[in-house]
């Protein structure tokens, strides 16, 4: 796989899981399209080093959703700005 599919493949799994991580946040999350992105980004990269630590292997999904999860609800509270950084 070269650098440009990488990149790609990276972005839309951090929009899945950005996605998802605002639906199982209740209520308004302000965040746009550019935040979900961020906190699915990071969720996703923060929550696969988390899996190999433990080894999860594939189920390292669910840290991956929970901190995405994490990051929409504390940006959601942030003021009420919804941005990542008060």
């Amino acid at each position: 796989m070269g650098f440009i599919d990488y990149l790609i493949s990276l972005v839309i799994v951090g929009l899945c899981i950005g996605g998802v991580g605002r639906l199982i946040v209740p209520g308004r999350n302000p965040i746009g399209f550019w935040g979900t992105l961020g906190v699915g980004l990071a969720g996703s990269i923060l929550g696969a080093i988390v899996g190999a630590l433990f080894g999860l292997g594939v189920l390292s999904i669910v840290p991956e959703l929970a901190i995405a999860a994490g990051l929409v609800y504390a940006s959601g509270r942030s003021g009420g700005r919804g941005q990542l950084m008060p």
